[in-house]
């Protein structure tokens, strides 16, 4: 199959739950743990989208913005569409917040990959993810929980929506709204810095190692045992 390849931006989402009503007044609880500001959105790519920049628009709806039909991401060639995201921020990723549609050009299958900045669609299709998540056909925001153990350490993500409610007959996956909830740190140095700095200190040294090392093991970072 061949594919376009263009750049995309995405734009934060959230939905809180409870019946109908008018969502101008959710929108305090709904940016709870919404990451949003973390996104770099100059950077975000998207291959086989049918308009240019059309899935960095979708990423970059507010909330108050979610319900809006336009603007919407739908794919060229084929039903399939590979989202990079990457996060000014280290996120911990808790959900993603999607709205489709109730129709076959809703994504069924999205392939989550963590820290790539190497993947097209052959890759993505061969590589295992980090996680794959099943999708709704509806018109509601949905939010999708992650195995929160496998995302601790986000500084980019990748979205494969690999194929559609039309079971191989509808060629065009619309999506209209992307986001994320989850928590969020500065990539800095401090911590490390700090625990250097203590150690030097001859006569605190073997209780001070203890404690770096401890401490050591619980930060993830860039180069934590739980990066990618």
């Amino acid at each position: 199959m061949s594919h376009s390849h263009d750049e995309h931006g995405h734009h934060g989402h959230d939905h809180s739950e409870g019946a109908a009503h008018d969502h101008t007044d959710d929108i305090t609880p709904a940016l709870h743990n919404h990451i949003y500001e973390q996104i770099d959105f100059s950077a975000i790519n998207t291959l086989n989208e049918s308009e240019p920049r059309s899935g960095s628009r979708v990423v970059q709806k507010t909330w108050t913005e979610r319900l809006d039909r336009e603007p919407e991401l739908s794919s060229d060639a084929d039903e399939q569409l590979l989202m990079h995201i990457p996060f000014t921020a280290q996120i911990r990723l808790h959900s993603i917040l999607l709205r489709t549609s109730t129709t076959s050009s809703a994504p069924q299958s999205l392939k989550l990959f963590l820290n790539r900045d190497d993947l097209d669609f052959s890759t993505a299709a061969s590589l295992p993810a980090t996680q794959t998540l099943e999708l709704a056909q509806s018109n509601d925001v949905q939010e999708v929980p992650v195995k929160r153990a496998l995302f601790n350490t986000v500084r980019s993500l990748d979205l494969f929506f690999e194929d559609n409610w039309g079971q191989g007959e509808e060629e065009v996956t619309r999506v209209s709204y992307i986001g994320f909830k989850g928590e969020w740190m500065k990539l800095s140095r401090e911590p490390v810095n700090f625990l250097y700095e203590a150690a030097a200190n001859p006569a605190d040294h073997k209780m001070v190692s203890g404690v770096g090392a401890r401490l050591g093991s619980g930060i993830g970072g860039a180069g934590g045992r739980d990066g990618v």
